[in-house]
């Protein structure tokens, strides 16, 4: 899929994003998530992390791809490119939440497309350098590298972040349960730039990767779409030209 909206790509040096690791998403990868994070154990295991880190430096590195789009939404889906020529169906709240409280998408946060102005919103991938992955031969020290390069590629995507303050729903996360959107994203940002291939699951290869997209909007918040009915289901599929039994295949329910 061709557009004309740049995408820009960036290198990231570990040393660069040392300060954004998110320690208490580690501890909790390795069960330590109960405890406070200046327990001995949990600054044991910061210590192994931090010294297999600066083994990386130097060798190993984090990039990603972030687009920039005009965007306008139109119902429950957003339109982005230049000319608006692409249509991103999205999912909405079923389940009541609060008495009172709004059934969200994420098209709610885009100024829709009968005001007659123009939003913006950003499309993202970051990975980590699958050279990380050294150490077949040793569980231990394998588990480490792969709950450390994930961090990484979170704080990749924070960083990225600073490009386009604004919260940033990952395809999969409960803002965005269907893992199919990864060849949208993909056929619009052509993540093989930075060594990220698809399974037919929509999983990204290495394993260390975050995809998604960056709602700039000041009012825009987190929230879980929660249970999905047939009913809107059937909807989504149709907007997104797929099967109801292939879009089940995709979506987390």
């Amino acid at each position: 899929m061709t557009m004309s909206t740049e995408v820009k790509r960036f290198h990231l040096e570990i040393a660069e994003l040392r300060e954004r690791i998110d320690w208490n998403y580690f501890f909790w990868a390795w069960g330590l998530g109960s405890q406070d994070a200046t327990s001995e154990a949990c600054q044991s295991l910061k210590a192994e992390a931090e010294a297999m880190l600066k083994e990386w430096e130097g060798s190993c590195s984090c990039k990603a791809l972030l687009m920039r789009t005009p965007a306008n939404s139109d119902g429950d889906d957003i339109l982005i490119g230049d000319n608006l020529e692409l249509r991103l169906p999205m999912l909405r709240q079923q389940k009541v939440q609060e008495a009172g409280k709004p059934l969200l998408s994420m098209a709610d946060f885009v100024r829709p497309q009968d005001q007659g102005v123009r939003d913006e919103i950003g499309l993202f991938c970051t990975t980590v350098d699958a050279a990380i992955e050294y150490y077949e031969d040793d569980p231990y020290l394998r588990m480490m590298a792969q709950t450390l390069a994930d961090r990484l590629a979170e704080a990749t995507a924070e960083r990225i972040n600073d490009e386009m303050p604004g919260i940033r729903p990952a395809v999969g996360y409960p803002m965005m349960p269907d893992m199919s959107m990864n060849f949208v994203l993909d056929s619009i940002l052509d993540m093989k730039q930075i060594g990220i291939t698809l399974t037919t699951s929509g999983m990204m290869q290495p394993h260390a990767s975050v995809s998604g997209m960056i709602l700039p909007n000041p009012g825009a918040v987190y929230f879980n779409i929660g249970a999905i009915g047939d009913d809107q289901l059937e909807d989504y599929a149709q907007r997104r030209g797929m099967s109801l039994e292939e879009i089940r295949r995709f979506v987390r329910k």
